[in-house]
């Protein structure tokens, strides 16, 4: 899966400093959208980092995944503002729609990902959700099916 020319690249454009591990682990993720297993032996041994050390880095940092994402990670939130305002129906929509629940959150083909957080901070714009960070407010039930059918098309014409 670890691509070492790619790996490579990463780890040139920081000079293999290993103080620069956080922002290697950051690109390797926008290049896998997760972290695969491979990275960590193959970092440790250019950066001369430990691979438990690295690990622990990645596994410390909330935005570090281990486990493979969609091209299409939507985030719903669940903050206040967008739980009062029905935010869990368009979850669970999203989950229906997409062969989804609270333990499966990604599709077979790799295509969505669903998850929530605590806050996405557009409280005016509730309930919300974002599409690789793009923020999409006022959405409902139906907004949310609607969306995922024109990122499924968007993705069958690319």
């Amino acid at each position: 899966m670890c691509d070492a020319v790619q790996l490579d690249r990463i780890l040139e454009k920081y000079q293999y400093d290993p103080g620069s591990i956080i922002a290697i682990l950051q690109d390797t993720q926008e290049v896998y959208h997760y972290l695969p297993r491979c990275v960590f032996p193959y970092f440790s041994g250019k950066l001369g980092i430990s691979e438990a050390r690295i690990f622990s880095i990645a596994t410390f940092y909330e935005n570090f995944s281990l486990e493979p994402k969609g091209k299409y990670v939507i985030k719903v939130c669940d903050g206040t503002a967008c739980h009062v305002r029905k935010s869990t129906a368009i979850l669970d929509r999203l989950r229906s729609e997409l062969g989804l629940s609270s333990s499966k959150k990604t599709t077979d083909d790799l295509l969505f990902t669903v998850e929530t957080v605590s806050c996405l901070g557009a409280c005016g714009l509730a309930p919300t959700l974002t599409v690789n960070d793009k923020v999409m407010g006022m959405m409902s039930p139906e907004k949310a099916a609607e969306l995922l059918k024109e990122l499924k098309e968007e993705n069958a014409d690319a």
